[in-house]
């Protein structure tokens, strides 16, 4: 069983406590607007997947191939657009509202997204270099890599030479953080831990690769509408065409 995953915005962090009173700094994901805005299918595409969408866009914000897929898919256009592959007995209907509460309390997930820049960095920021001695004759080189050439062979810098250069702005996946809760009403996931990114950053969380999940839901959690005008949380079943 392999489940979607969710298209999150990352908050920030804050400190929630458990029944024993011990604090916890979590990561606050919002799930906001993520739908499902389209399937894959293995006798069409290859592949069986589903396609998310986050944060409705003006169609004048959206490039012309994907306000044409959208015009074709009958959906909104929505800023940010992410294949999730899953097995056949999780494939979410297209035109379904995505909660929070896709995933529980407890549960280990890997979350994905891009990291803050830093900028033109120096090796020993940007690799840890040690430095070069304070004393013993260096001057004004302390902070230098050292030589980088070689004798008469290969009398070349190698590629993969560790040396200064941009630092940070790269995709950056974080692996088996747990779920301390979710926030149904304000369809909030609290994440155990750090998220890479600045805040407002897109985060793709889906379940860890590396752990085993039990009483989770498949394919996922749809709300419901009840008769006094409440909403609640049940379990979708899976649709494969």
């Amino acid at each position: 069983m392999k489940r979607s995953g969710l298209i999150t915005t990352k908050i920030g962090m804050t400190r929630l406590y458990d029944d024993g009173g011990v604090a916890h700094p979590v990561t606050v994901l919002a799930v906001g607007d993520c739908a499902v805005i389209g399937n894959r299918t293995q006798e069409k595409n290859g592949y069986v997947a589903n396609i998310l969408g986050l944060r409705e866009a003006k169609a004048k914000h959206v490039a012309k191939p994907q306000l044409v897929a959208a015009e074709k898919a009958g959906v909104k256009p929505y800023r940010k657009v992410v294949e999730f592959r899953v097995s056949d007995d999780c494939v979410i209907p297209a035109g379904t509202q995505l909660l929070a509460s896709h995933f529980v309390a407890g549960q280990f997930v890997d979350v994905q997204a891009t990291s803050k820049g830093k900028g033109f960095q120096g090796a020993m920021k940007r690799h840890n270099f040690g430095g070069k001695e304070a004393t013993h004759g260096v001057l004004k080189a302390h902070r230098s890599i050292g030589g980088t050439g070689m004798r008469e062979w290969p009398g070349r810098v190698l590629k993969g030479k560790k040396m200064a250069g941009q630092m940070g702005n790269e995709t950056v996946t974080v692996q088996n953080l747990k779920v301390f809760g979710t926030d149904e009403a304000e369809n909030l996931i609290f994440v155990e831990g750090a998220v890479p990114g600045a805040n407002g950053t897109f985060v793709l969380v889906t379940d860890a690769i590396k752990k085993e999940h039990k009483d989770l839901p498949v394919p996922t959690k749809t709300a419901t509408v009840a008769d006094n005008g409440t909403e609640t949380a049940t379990e979708t079943e899976a649709v494969v065409e």
